[in-house]
């Protein structure tokens, strides 16, 4: 092969790279940056804008927060651990997680169902409840009011005529 065969088959090989390396970049004419004429100049204007910004970053400051400020992971730790622990409180170890919570409550399944029924037996205030006679007469004596149906003229005539 000629010299100048090798040189023409050359400058198509460089041509075809120049080609695919500009397939490959982009039209640099769509940067938002102000440096359009190399990747390079882009990279480095937007390192320079995300250094400086002022509100585009967030530097760290463990000292206080704000929307300009973020706290170091070292803080960030020590803070979900100490929120853990406050929301822990002094829950005994078997009972620290909401899994252990679950299977405890599984396992105590009969008392949950006793408090259940506990709680719909109760004599309520503020509704009005169908109760049986026997479960009036219990509620009445509890609370010191005695039987109602107790016959009170019955008794008024009684003391009367006595």
């Amino acid at each position: 092969m000629a010299l100048d065969q090798r040189l023409q088959d050359l400058a198509v090989a460089i041509g075809n790279d120049i080609q695919d390396l500009r397939g490959r970049t982009g039209n640099l004419s769509g940067l938002s940056t102000t440096a359009k004429t190399s990747l390079v100049a882009a990279i480095n204007e937007l390192v320079v804008a995300i250094g400086s910004a002022s509100g585009g970053g967030a530097a760290i400051n463990d000292a206080t927060t704000s929307l300009t400020t973020t706290w170091s992971s070292t803080k960030i730790g020590a803070e979900v651990t100490s929120a853990i622990a406050a929301l822990v409180g002094s829950a005994p170890a078997a009972l620290d997680t909401l899994q252990e919570i679950a299977a405890e409550l599984a396992d105590q399944d009969s008392a949950v169902s006793g408090l259940v029924t506990a709680v719909a037996n109760r004599v309520r205030y503020d509704a009005a409840q169908s109760l049986t006679t026997g479960q009036q007469l219990q509620a009445c004596t509890n609370i010191g009011v005695g039987n109602p149906e107790v016959d009170l003229v019955a008794a008024y005539e009684a003391a009367r005529n006595t």
